[in-house]
């Protein structure tokens, strides 16, 4: 027989006596009724840290209209680092509230826009779908809207498409789930391979379209028990259903929605009475004859371990919050009870076990191999102590994959930030818990909940009057961040430590810092939060490391996620004032890749009949293989003939054509200078595959300029018979020659450098248009110092921490600017609307001055995303 762990069990000997149950005597004063497992006991002290203040946010106050906190009030954090809130605008004059939804990029938590959401009742659900560019919002009158960018703007939104249930409060929403799981397994952060790291969980969506394809829509749960569906159809019509949960309808003052592997969705519901059970139901979404269908189930139901205890029966009358662990972990369920002063935390399982068969059955027809009758019962994992009462609920958005259904987790990992949960009590405090131990991790005190940290809860003095608490709150998609919006109506964003507040080696802070930004890139979701943790001395090791692991991924992976990992390290460069200037390089990389592939992709093959290669691979071919430093012989070894376009197509492309040429001849003009301090371009002077793609486009363009000689680069030339493409791609494939191989790099002989030095004697070497410094707040967190902010106003850049060392670099105020996607020049105060990145700060005009087709191929690339992967935000006319 294999020998089990040992488990404590306290006051039973012998074989366990029937119900009904009793009281277990021991630290954690839990009830342990006879036949169901014990609690783990946790009484959530430990020391103070782990969490830090890292700006907060607050409202303006206006003699006649002032914003004050909701109830409920509630708040919703997206993939793309976006956070919506809710408040209740009340007008002095004319006595009424309106009820308000706020969205602020965390990076510029300032800049918010406020949209009077229409409800007519307060908001009670907010909740963002999987992309994070759609926003339910649902009422206590039973609507609810979904809102979706205004042209893909993160500060401009608008409301599409809804359901009612008229009259019925919504208690519950979530979106349905569209299959895409990817679990993270925290215990092979070190494998080389990302998918050892990050692995694709088999998961059906709620609904599927023909083909296979997931079904866009939500759930919802009311007070009175319905459920109702509501299905977008790929017309943009809406299909609603709505069904009774169960026969016998009862009120629900609780509920929450999870998602099972098998394309079914569970629904947790509570009367918001401890002595009466939480229920559970299974629902199944279908579309029978283009009608939505609802199919109710009931699943077993559990009683809160406090009720069952005679000495705490009735000292916790309501339950106050219930939800699941995850939206895609049905089995696991977390319930806490309060009353006036105090609550209680306990953590369930769904498990399956077999069930007992008497032998007399046994006699008859014996069980044999998994032939074993089962049946699903709840098990309580672990519960608190008397804490102070719970304010707020956050829970982790990570999917990480346990390798142990138990509560061990192996030592180097016990304090990664996934696995924990916060709770927000009402004296100010926040503790982050695990998730299924409910031990303590990490602790933060405000301001008005400072005390010893081994203080009992019972002991302390109650100050008069209330306190400041979270009413909301929600973790980042990472865990290293928790946003909270107070009683007062303050937005605070906090910091939550890698490694918990518990003394950790470097290697083992970067080494989660690292998995966390590999599990971004993988995805795609924002990396702000990351941003946050990562102090100047870390930003080359950062790189360095994220580099090599990304070096070690097969060349299909690396082709999906080449952009991405490049706009990772610049975000990452922009912390340290050594690698500043890299910066410029990496968003000169991304803009040099976004070119090449455009007009590559307007190459045609001459036949119908083409070979495997395209003209843009055939093109790199031969570029890669004919080393010669004459532009017209690489040029003759090409079909011509593949290369004509149209006169208007080639005229439209001037403009990036021009920034090819500028941007070559600033590098070779620079390559003398290499040996100085570090400037933009330097890293381009040792990247042989950089400087192979420019080789490229400097024979497309030779052999565009034949057909149209006005879409050629513009040089100033001090000699009216001097070949300007001729000296560059000269110059330029000599110095690709020294470093075209990674491993075995050389120096620059002196005739090319000789060259290069006489380079601004020959031509004009032009000023390049560098990205503007970004005014986000990420740069002003550095020094780990509280920021205070006021909505609607942003702060000024005095004491930024690398802006002195870009001044040379960056247009001063008063200078023409620049449309950076598009090259093209906007004046000193631009009349068009223009948007810019929310993350790098690129600049770019709102509506398309062309209407060439080539044109607006390049500028669709970018309708939704900026070159790094920002989201747009509309900026002010006349911009300075």
């Amino acid at each position: 027989r294999p020998t089990l762990p040992a488990r404590r069990r306290v006051g039973t000997r012998g074989p366990l006596p029937p119900p009904p149950p009793g009281t277990v005597p021991g630290v954690s004063g839990l009830v342990s009724p006879p036949g169901r497992s014990e609690a783990v006991p946790c009484p959530l002290r430990g020391r103070a840290g782990g969490m830090d203040l890292a700006y907060v946010c607050e409202w303006e106050k206006k003699p006649k209209s002032n914003h004050c906190p909701s109830i409920p009030l509630v708040c919703a954090w997206s993939c793309r680092n976006l956070i919506a809130f809710t408040t209740d605008l009340r007008n002095e004059e004319e006595k009424d509230l309106t009820h308000m939804v706020h969205i602020i990029d965390t990076e510029h938590p300032w800049d918010v826009y406020s949209v009077n959401s229409g409800h007519t009742e307060v908001i009670t659900c907010l909740e963002w779908d999987q992309s994070g560019s759609r926003l339910l919002s649902a009422d206590a009158d039973g609507h609810i809207k979904c809102w979706s960018m205004t042209d893909h703007l993160a500060n401009s939104w608008e409301n599409t498409v809804g359901s009612v249930v008229e009259g019925d409060p919504v208690v519950a929403l979530s979106w349905l789930h569209n299959g895409v799981k990817l679990a993270l397994h925290v215990e092979k952060s070190g494998a080389s391979n990302f998918g050892e790291k990050f692995s694709r969980v088999k998961f059906s969506p709620s609904l599927t379209l023909f083909g296979g394809k997931p079904m866009e829509g939500w759930i919802a749960v009311t007070i009175s028990g319905l459920v109702t569906v509501s299905l977008l159809k790929p017309n943009g019509q809406v299909l609603t259903a709505t069904e009774s949960l169960c026969r016998l309808r009862c009120r629900v003052a609780l509920a929450d929605v999870a998602f099972t592997g098998g394309g079914n969705i569970v629904v947790a519901t509570s009367d918001g009475s401890s002595t009466s059970p939480v229920q559970f139901y299974k629902v199944c979404v279908s579309v029978v004859n283009e009608k939505c269908k609802i199919d109710t189930e009931i699943l077993p139901s559990l009683f809160m371990r406090c009720t069952t205890d005679p000495a705490r029966k009735d000292k916790y009358p309501a339950i106050t919050h219930l939800k699941f662990l995850a939206r895609d972990m049905s089995e696991q369920v977390l319930l806490c009870a309060s009353n006036q002063n105090n609550s209680i935390v306990e953590c369930w399982s769904l498990r399956k076990e077999g069930l007992p068969v008497n032998n007399i059955f046994q006699q008859i027809s014996p069980v044999v191999g998994d032939k074993q009758p089962m049946i699903l019962k709840w098990r309580i994992l672990s519960a608190t102590n008397d804490l102070d009462r719970v304010s707020a609920v956050a829970l982790p958005k990570l999917p990480i994959s346990l390798t142990n259904t138990d509560l061990k987790v192996a030592n180097d990992t016990k304090f990664f930030p996934g696995l924990g949960l916060a709770l927000a009590f009402h004296d100010g405090s926040v503790h982050i818990v695990h998730r299924l131990s409910l031990q303590m991790m990490a602790v933060f005190y405000g301001s008005s909940s400072q005390r010893p940290v081994d203080e009992p809860a019972l002991k302390r003095p109650r100050t008069a009057g209330p306190l400041v608490h979270f009413k909301a709150m929600q973790l980042s998609w990472t865990s290293l961040a928790l946003a909270g919006v107070d009683s007062h109506g303050k937005l605070s964003m906090l910091r939550i430590s890698p490694s918990m507040g518990h003394v950790l080696d470097m290697n083992m802070s970067l080494r989660h810092l690292l998995f966390l930004l590999e599990y971004c890139m993988v995805t795609g979701y924002d990396w702000w939060d990351i941003l946050l943790h990562v102090q100047p001395n870390m930003v080359q090791n950062l790189v360095e490391k994220l580099h090599e692991e990304y070096m070690r991924q097969n060349a299909a992976l690396q082709q999906v996620l080449s952009t991405r990992i490049v706009a990772m390290k610049a975000s990452l460069c922009k912390l340290s004032s050594s690698t500043i200037a890299r910066v410029c390089d990496y968003h000169a990389k991304l803009f040099l890749i976004a070119i090449s592939c455009t007009l590559k992709s307007l190459l045609r093959p001459h036949f119908l009949n083409t070979p495997d290669k395209s003209p843009g691979d055939r093109l790199t071919e031969i570029c890669s293989k004919i080393t010669d430093v004459d532009i017209d012989k690489v040029m003759i070894n090409l079909k011509t003939e593949e290369f004509v376009l149209e006169m208007t197509t080639l005229q439209s492309l001037q403009q990036l054509i021009q920034w090819v040429g500028d941007f070559v001849l600033y590098l070779l003009a620079s390559l003398p200078n290499q040996g100085s301090p570090v400037r933009p371009g330097h890293s381009f002077l040792r990247d042989g595959a950089s400087l192979g793609m420019f080789r490229e486009l400097m024979v497309v363009i030779r052999i565009w300029g034949l057909l149209k000689p006005s879409c050629l680069p513009v040089y100033t030339a001090t000699s009216d018979t001097q070949d300007s493409m001729s000296l560059l791609f000269r110059l330029l494939t000599k110095l690709w020659l020294c470093c075209r191989e990674e491993n075995h790099i050389t120096e620059p002989d002196d005739a090319l450098i000789d060259e290069c030095c006489l380079l601004p004697s020959q031509l004009l070497i032009p000023n390049i248009d560098w990205l503007p410094i970004n005014d986000g707040i990420i740069s002003k967190l550095q020094n780990k110092q509280l920021v205070r902010l006021q909505f609607g106003k942003a702060p000024g850049l005095v004491g930024h921490t690398v802006s002195s060392q870009f001044d040379a670099f960056v247009r001063a105020p008063g200078q023409p600017k620049i449309d950076h996607l598009r090259r093209l020049h906007l004046g000193a105060y631009p009349t068009e609307e223009c948007k810019s990145c929310t993350r790098c700060g690129c600049v770019t005009m709102l509506k398309s001055p062309n209407k060439v087709t080539a044109v607006k191929q390049w500028e669709q690339r970018w309708i939704k995303n900026c070159l790094c992967g920002g989201l747009w935000r509309k900026m002010p006319l006349s911009y300075s």
